[in-house]
């Protein structure tokens, strides 16, 4: 049965879990980021509607 869940024998290999590590730790600071950008992004919106600039729409890409 340990076997089963492991999927093989010997436990978690160092490297698959170094992987996972730095890859956890990749989505993290991509979250972060997306945060930081969204946040940036509404105070743009926000200063572009006190100075009643048209700002136009993003209007979908053609494909």
């Amino acid at each position: 049965m340990a076997k089963a869940l492991l999927g093989y024998v010997g436990g978690s290999d160092p490297r698959l879990l170094a992987e996972m590590r730095r890859l956890q730790q990749r989505v993290q600071d991509l979250e972060s980021e997306l945060v930081r950008i969204q946040s940036e992004n509404d105070a743009l919106t926000a200063a572009a509607a006190q100075l009643d600039l048209d700002v136009p729409k993003a209007e979908p890409a053609l494909t």
